[in-house]
């Protein structure tokens, strides 16, 4: 019998080693806690790609409202 070598990663959230195989069901993440943190920063936009807003990506309401008109 052929034992395989666990591959160890860091946990996104917290940094910790966790084992990264099919018998962890929250990887790449430690646990469910990790997982449930990160779940929630992508739910509240804090993952994000900072681009600043060109005039062309706003609509006419949308400036309208912006301007406060």
């Amino acid at each position: 019998m052929t034992s395989t070598k666990k591959r160890l990663v860091a946990c996104p959230q917290c940094k910790q080693s966790s084992e990264y195989s099919a018998e962890n069901p929250f990887r790449p993440f430690c646990s469910e806690r990790c997982k449930l943190i990160d779940l929630g920063v992508w739910a509240t936009e804090g993952y994000a790609i900072p681009t600043p807003i060109k005039p062309d990506d706003l609509t006419d309401e949308l400036t309208n409202q912006l301007l406060g008109h």
